[in-house]
């Protein structure tokens, strides 16, 4: 069973989303949205959203696993071009083209997936049910650690302040004349 999906007039060009496109070709889905997820370029945002769009197609509209799909075909096609002016010297104009593409998906059930995602043997399969009576029974609280008590840290041993230099007055031959604002207040 395959699924489809289509992304219509993205504004990226056809080249660049080409060269996206090829390293995902062939992959499983979900391998292939895990390496769009790390690709550096606007045209791999479009692809993953495209491609996200064809798994949820499966899943929903078809009822498929989403560990069983792989993109088996992946194609980019050129949409319309828009057109735009750049002014150049002389009155001159030079064109741009502004390319677009569309993007088409498809993603189909794979037989290695389906066997590679089946469980193996005993063992690989769902866990068994607890039985009603483990459930039902209360847990017996875990016995807390002993904390030991903690030692405080010792504290650095107080420096004495540093004493003050006194600096003596003295008196030169220019201040010896001149009398102080205490003195002349007497």
């Amino acid at each position: 069973m395959e699924a489809k999906a289509v992304g219509r007039y993205l504004r990226v060009p056809p080249r660049k989303a080409r060269l996206v496109l090829d390293t995902v070709r062939g992959k499983s889905a979900n391998d292939a949205l895990a390496t769009l997820k790390f690709i550096p370029n606007r045209a791999a945002r479009y692809i993953e959203r495209v491609l996200e769009s064809a798994v949820a197609n499966a899943v929903n509209n078809y009822s498929l696993d989403r560990e069983v799909l792989r993109l088996s075909v992946a194609c980019v096609d050129q949409g319309p071009s828009l057109k735009r002016i750049q002014p150049r010297a002389r009155g001159m104009a030079y064109h741009i083209l502004k390319r677009t593409s569309h993007i088409t998906l498809i993603v189909a059930e794979d037989e290695k997936l389906r066997k590679e995602a089946a469980p193996k043997g005993k063992g690989r399969g769902r866990k068994p049910a607890r039985a009603k009576a483990e459930v039902a029974a209360p847990k017996a609280p875990k016995a807390a650690p002993k904390a030991e008590p903690k030692a405080e840290p010792k504290a650095a041993p107080k420096r004495a302040p540093r004493a003050r230099k006194t600096v003596e007055k003295t008196e030169t031959p220019a201040t010896q004349g001149e009398a102080t604002p205490e003195a002349a207040e007497e």
